[in-house]
């Protein structure tokens, strides 16, 4: 693995661009404030760039646009059903394809593909039909096919199974039950073959949340994180961490960009969470701030991934 990371070659000037954000899932604000970043930073570019508000299918990109950038997170943007869309009416897109949004936000399945892989996991088991879990306490519950930690609950005591299970179980038919770890949070960009240098997470309270990720959505939940970036951890751990998170995204198949959670025992050893496929791309967002600590600015970030995602499309 190496630390330098590709040029971009691309140029954007006077391409057509849509920047697709909002739809219609609980991370729409997050996706707004995405969108209007990304908008921004291509037009800095010189990129024509039209900004696409979605709410549902019948979104219109605009006639000879030469790439969407799909910055929606979660439902709808994430899932595979976007993709779809696009590829229907012929539309160039950035991110994953169909097949690869499909598994990679579904909780479950990609925590089956980690295991095949031998990428190291929180031992899991999934519940249906409004099961309770058998994993022994603190164990973390999620909601398989959420973002930004929507759906998450971290279990420690008996007493509090019975409310958590009926408010998780209100998020479908399926859940994950992991145990819990107790470490520290990092995050690891990726762009194509590469990693970005790791950002450790330290949140003001809880676990690294919505309220905590996007405190400026919400200041009066009073959330917050603190970040480091580079983590203060060792050159050969750091390797490691790396090397976890390019397997992880690996084993399911993904060829543009990620961005991969990871937890960090005290004894060394990483642990992944999962894998967001369109992270976000806010004034405090952790992909553009790893980005940066590369050398890489924001313009120069929006720009690879659309480097990388056309190289996806025609190899």
């Amino acid at each position: 693995m190496t630390n330098r990371f590709h040029p971009v070659s691309i140029d954007l000037k006077n391409k057509k661009i849509a920047v697709l954000m909002g739809g219609p899932g609980s991370e729409r604000k997050v996706s707004l404030a995405s969108g209007a970043g990304v908008a921004n930073a291509l037009r800095t570019l010189g990129a024509d760039v039209t900004e696409v508000d979605v709410n549902g299918s019948d979104f219109i990109v605009p006639a000879g646009t030469d790439v969407a950038f799909n910055v929606i997170h979660g439902t709808f943007g994430e899932d595979g059903q976007i993709q779809r869309i696009l590829e229907s009416r012929g539309v160039a897109y950035t991110g994953e394809g169909v097949a690869n949004s499909e598994l990679a936000i579904d909780k479950i399945a990609t925590k089956q593909c980690f295991q095949k892989h031998h990428v190291p996991t929180a031992a899991f088991e999934i519940l249906r039909d409004g099961a309770n879990p058998t994993l022994p306490l603190p164990y973390v519950v999620k909601a398989p096919k959420e973002g930004s930690s929507v759906g998450v609950f971290i279990v420690r005591e008996e007493a509090k199974v019975a409310d958590t299970m009926r408010e998780a179980w209100s998020y479908g038919k399926e859940l994950l039950v992991e145990d819990f770890i107790n470490g520290r949070e990092l995050t690891v960009g990726v762009l194509g073959d590469q990693a970005l240098p790791i950002i450790e997470i330290k949140p003001a309270k809880d676990f690294y949340n919505f309220d905590n990720k996007y405190p400026f959505l919400n200041p009066k939940a009073g959330g917050a994180a603190e970040h480091t970036c580079p983590a203060m951890i060792s050159d050969e751990l750091t390797r490691r961490v790396q090397e976890v998170a390019l397997a992880a995204a690996r084993a399911i198949h993904l060829e543009t960009y990620c961005r991969v959670d990871v937890l960090l025992t005290g004894a060394g050893e990483p642990y992944v969470l999962e894998i967001n496929t369109i992270p976000g791309m806010t004034q405090v967002s952790l992909l553009p701030e790893a980005a940066a600590a590369a050398g890489i600015s924001y313009a120069e970030l929006c720009a690879r991934v659309i480097e990388l995602s056309l190289a996806r499309r025609h190899p």
